[in-house]
């Protein structure tokens, strides 16, 4: 889910840049005829790994399609560099939990019972884990600070495909929101509206016949938490 979904009829409000689950922040948006740049460069797992270069004030994306994609929004933002933006950018990078929440990743910590021991998820190791998968986005996020850039990350839909661990994706989710809090940066999260009393998602908020997206409802949740902090 890689198809822009940019508006620029009139002065964008904000980028928005990340994997799939930006898809819905940019389909509310256009419905609601918010202008706007950007939309998903890839899939969640290619913004785990080291897959952005930072120098000089702008951000390569080492991906060639994405990188083609962010020159065209940087483009249709007037900016030159990452730098020269001088609008919010609205991101999902790093918070598809549901990669490193994969069951293979947790076996040999489910010994014998299948389950972890307690404690474990809340652990020094499993937050390390957990960065250390995480390192590429954090440090995306470190160097959009750096430059002085307004950034907001947003929360995934609480939706857990049968490949992974519910139990690792909900730990694995707070592990990166501790990280990007700690760094300085603006988290949007909707989980108590969008959420049930068990965690997970909604049926309201949830993508038809599809296990892992947000629907338009759950773009506008966010939509409206954005407008609330006045982006």
């Amino acid at each position: 889910m890689t198809t822009p979904c940019s508006t620029t009829t009139a002065t964008a409000r904000f980028l928005l840049i990340g994997d799939s689950h930006a898809g819905p922040i940019g389909k509310a948006a256009r419905r609601q005829g918010l202008p706007f740049t950007g939309g998903p460069l890839g899939a969640g797992r290619e913004f785990n790994t080291d897959f952005f270069d930072g120098a000089e004030g702008d951000l390569t994306f080492r991906k060639k399609e994405a990188n083609a994609l962010f020159r065209r929004f940087l483009g249709e933002l007037g900016a030159p560099t990452f730098s020269r933006i001088t609008v919010p950018v609205v991101s999902t990078v790093g918070f598809s939990a549901h990669f490193p929440a994969t069951r293979e990743n947790w076996e040999i910590y489910q010994a014998r019972t299948g389950a972890f021991e307690e404690g474990f998820l809340s652990s020094r190791l499993f937050d390390e884990i957990i960065l250390a998968m995480a390192r590429g986005a954090l440090a995306f996020y470190e160097y959009a600070l750096s430059l002085k850039l307004r950034i907001v990350a947003v929360m995934p839909p609480q939706r857990v495909p049968v490949l992974s661990d519910p139990a690792a994706f909900m730990a694995a989710q707070e592990t990166i929101r501790r990280a990007l809090d700690a760094l300085g940066v603006e988290i949007v999260d909707v989980r108590s509206v969008a959420a049930d009393g068990s965690g997970f998602q909604h049926p309201e908020f949830c993508e038809a016949d599809d296990p892992l997206h947000g629907n338009l409802a759950f773009g506008q949740l966010i939509l409206d938490e954005l407008a609330a902090r006045g982006v």
